[in-house]
């Protein structure tokens, strides 16, 4: 194992809430495939994951391209805006589709888990070093405005939850 491959990534001030969000995008995810092994119905976690797009990934995916990656025209930030169409795409496949299967459950997890991934290894890491402090300063005011409290997840129904059985 290389030296230092499990250090934690040190983040810019000025982003570091959209980093607290992805530790909520990885739970949800986690909380999809939890599901998805207990057997939960799909109609249920699919309602869910709507939830948890309307009360967060979407707000989340447009602070990102408005204040991160709209400043920059290069392979990256456009990567950025693409993987966000695609997730947003799945979903709205999930949720117009009668055929649905665990697959397509798990596929939706596993590339919002590479895409966090993604932001947080290479592309956050490129802004930072991109953009000047005379950008990243607002930015990091605007967002310590806007989340002035950390996202708590309110979903009712906890189907992932070890003691939850369904009936």
């Amino acid at each position: 194992m290389g030296a230092g491959k499990n250090k934690p990534i040190r983040r810019s001030e000025h982003i570091v809430t959209l980093s607290r969000d992805h530790h909520a995008g990885l739970l949800f995810c986690w909380k999809i495939r939890e599901g998805l092994k207990k057997e939960i119905p799909l109609f249920k976690i699919l309602k869910y994951m709507n939830f948890f797009w309307e009360e967060h990934l979407k707000a989340h995916f447009r602070e990102e391209e408005a204040l991160l990656f709209s400043r920059l025209d290069d392979p990256l930030s456009r990567q950025g805006k693409t993987e966000h169409l695609m997730l947003e795409e799945r979903l709205r496949h999930l949720n117009h589709y009668e055929n649905k299967s665990a697959s397509e459950f798990m596929s939706f997890a596993d590339l919002l888990t590479r895409h966090i991934r993604f932001e947080e290894r290479t592309l956050f890491p490129h802004l930072e070093n991109t953009l000047p402090e005379s950008v990243l300063a607002p930015i990091g005011k605007y967002l310590a405005e806007q989340h002035r409290e950390p996202f708590v997840e309110s979903y009712p129904d906890e189907f992932w939850s070890k003691n939850y059985v369904w009936s």
